[in-house]
């Protein structure tokens, strides 16, 4: 059998964190047909973290973390209970006790745009079909 592939630590969620997090957290289902044993919520919100600060998908969660459906779905039920809302509402007040927020000011950048398709007028032209690509056939 092949050794578990070592996973680095560093990404892991530190106690003092955990003591914040812990709270915001929804009571365990109860599970009266028994089932599965329940993985701690510490280790699901550890691979949600890990996904987070990796950016790999949820299906390339290492093993030695947590099934990566389970932390998936953890990660959905959390997020309709308000669980990561509620930590980020919780981290901008704390924020702002200790460092200040201007309240009065802020701004918001971003795109949320399709990049724009033209480009010099006389570029090099494709050598695909015209065709090719996503646009759909002629009906006749």
């Amino acid at each position: 059998m092949a050794d578990e592939p070592v996973v680095d630590d560093g990404w892991r969620i530190p106690d003092e964190l955990w003591q914040r997090i812990e709270p915001l957290l929804p009571a365990k289902p109860p599970q009266p047909q028994g089932g599965r044993p329940w993985i701690p919520d510490r280790q699901v919100m550890d691979g949600i973290f890990y996904v987070l600060r990796t950016g790999c998908q949820w299906k390339a969660l290492p093993r030695t973390i947590g099934a990566a459906s389970t932390v998936h779905d953890r990660f959905q039920q959390w997020t309709k209970a308000g669980v990561f809302e509620r930590l980020w509402a919780a981290g901008v007040l704390e924020y702002d006790a200790l460092k200040g927020i201007q309240w009065e000011w802020q701004a918001l950048d971003g795109a949320m745009t399709k990049a724009p398709l033209g480009g010099k007028r006389y570029r090099s032209q494709s050598h695909r079909p015209w065709q090719a690509g996503h646009e759909a056939q002629p009906a006749d």
